[in-house]
């Protein structure tokens, strides 16, 4: 039996919360405890009541991070840190290459960190970033729509045109997950739309997809720089798990964009794809840079939050059941998956691209595991 700690979420306008009350009482049903921070789902219409109905105990903040599991969905926040304590299981998005300070923290308190971001499945996917990438994709179109508009310091231009004028042009970064669905929404409002990707294999299944509507690019600097300059808006959405975002937008690139264009980085978790680009939040969700509206928000799927917490829950419940039942050792020593995704475990870095991204020694996590987990 272990005890799961769910607390709310609070970075800016963060609602979604790491498990539902379906979720718990799968959860309860397997034998395990659940303790709810309470009003953790309020925002989303998940009421305290109805965790607690489905078996869960309603605590305070404290008490859900003296739990020896926490389950949440964004990384822990600096208020955060102090709750945190050696030996503990930390399953949520981390996202630490970008994040010195977090990680610092996390190897201070030896904390054992497993990213949803780095777990992969059976064919080498990432199915506990797969559902946020859906939303973050198909929410960066309608982002940049709004960008777009004069209001918002955009050029004025709409995405599908009318009649007798063009369409917005489209171009997108990345052809994974979230470019896919980026893809997906700016045709369905009759943008012209290319994307762009380095896997030529990917490019043609795109353009099997989508057919003659989707324009596609082989990845290179100077198809990016082409592209960017004619663009109304650019999506950024390329990713290398565990690794710092590739900075494909040079500063100058940016500078040559029509002004009042848009840039909407969905990369920004991991530093994002830009050299112009920082994170913003859903407050403040753009600045302006060389006359280009950036959109840097780094936690996009909250926009949607009730949604995107049904979507994670149901990707990311039969792991929390398996390191629940398992724990934190037997569990990744018997799914590779699983073990992917330890970034950090009792104070050393178990995963190599954030070990080589912030300069810290790394050591392979089952080794981590055989020395200090059993």
């Amino acid at each position: 039996m272990t005890i799961i700690g769910i607390p709310g979420e609070i970075k800016d306008q963060e609602y979604r919360v790491g498990v539902t009350p379906a979720g718990a009482k799968a959860l309860v049903e397997a034998g395990h405890e659940v303790h709810v921070e309470t009003c953790a789902g309020k925002a989303i219409g998940f009421e305290d009541a109805q965790y607690e109905a489905c078996g869960a105990k309603i605590v305070g903040l404290a008490e859900v991070y003296s739990c020896p599991m926490v389950v949440k969905v964004k990384e822990p926040q600096p208020s955060e840190f102090s709750m945190l304590h050696e030996g503990q299981v930390l399953f949520t998005y981390l996202h630490l290459a970008p994040d010195p300070v977090q990680t610092k923290a996390l190897l201070e308190r030896k904390v054992i960190g497993i990213a949803f971001e780095t777990v992969t499945d059976a064919n080498g996917e990432l199915p506990l970033l797969k559902p946020m990438s859906e939303v973050a994709g198909r929410l960066s179109v309608l982002a940049g729509a709004v960008a777009l508009q004069m209001s918002h310091g955009g050029i004025g231009t709409l995405p599908g045109g009318v009649p007798g004028v063009s369409p917005a042009k489209v171009v997108i970064l990345g052809g994974g997950v979230a470019g896919t669905q980026a893809a997906r929404m700016a045709l369905g409002l009759g943008a012209d739309v290319t994307i762009l990707d380095v896997n030529l294999e990917r490019l043609r299944y795109l353009d099997d997809v989508f057919g003659p509507g989707l324009k596609t690019r082989y990845s290179e600097p100077m198809a990016i720089d082409e592209l960017a300059e004619s663009a109304d808006l650019v999506i950024g959405a390329v990713l290398i798990p565990g690794k710092q975002a590739p900075k494909l937008l040079k500063r100058e690139t940016i500078a040559k964009m029509k002004q009042g264009s848009v840039f909407v980085d969905v990369a920004i978790d991991q530093g994002g794809c830009a050299e112009t680009s920082r994170p913003t939040t859903h407050s403040e969700p753009t600045y302006v840079e060389s006359g280009v509206v950036h959109y840097c928000v780094a936690n996009m799927p909250a926009a949607y939050a009730r949604t995107s917490t049904l979507a994670l829950t149901n990707a990311t419940l039969p792991f929390v059941l398996e390191i629940a039942g398992k724990g934190h050792v037997r569990a990744p020593l018997e799914n590779p998956g699983l073990m992917n995704g330890l970034n950090v475990h009792l104070g050393r870095v178990t995963q190599k691209h954030v070990a080589e991204d912030l300069g810290y020694e790394w050591v392979a996590p089952e080794q981590a595991l055989q020395e200090n987990g059993l």
